[in-house]
């Protein structure tokens, strides 16, 4: 099993998360992001900068990923590609994606989106709260210890 982020986006409490679970058991962790990415010295955390444009770090992921990883992202689009592939999709706020919810899940995105096309804007997601990393770290922690 191999984990996949979408670096881009992913909030510093996240990785934060990965690099323990990655020092803790050497589960090989691998960022993708389009700007250089500054990484801790651990054997297992890898870093990979692809070049710049639209869904350029999605692609690679999508092209690396087999069924059995784990992909850390926000991107709902992403996901939806990544349940595809048989892999596992976890947003950053501990929410597992299936093949039951991400319709829905991409419904609603390109919902909110006409809606900001039309100038009402809705905000965007709330900073990550203490819990969310907590929400987030036991999914994870769950995902690694049924999988590994």
């Amino acid at each position: 099993m191999k984990i996949y982020v979408d670096a881009d986006a992913c909030p510093k409490p996240t990785k934060d998360i990965l690099f323990r679970l990655a020092e803790r058991t050497q589960i090989n962790v691998i960022f993708v992001a389009n700007q250089r990415l500054i990484m801790p010295r651990i054997p297992s955390v890898k870093a990979i900068q692809v070049s710049a444009g639209f869904d350029i770090a999605d692609n690679y992921i999508v092209q690396q990923v087999t069924a059995g990883d784990l992909v850390i992202t926000a991107d709902i689009p992403l996901a939806a590609e990544i349940i595809d592939l048989d892999a596992s999709a976890l947003n950053p706020r501990g929410e597992f994606y299936s093949r039951a919810n991400v319709r829905a899940r991409l419904n609603i995105r390109d919902f909110m989106e006409t809606m900001r096309a039309s100038g009402i804007h809705s905000g965007g997601a709330p900073p990550m709260s203490q819990r969310d990393r907590m929400v987030f770290a036991n999914a994870l922690d769950r995902y690694v210890t049924r999988n590994s």
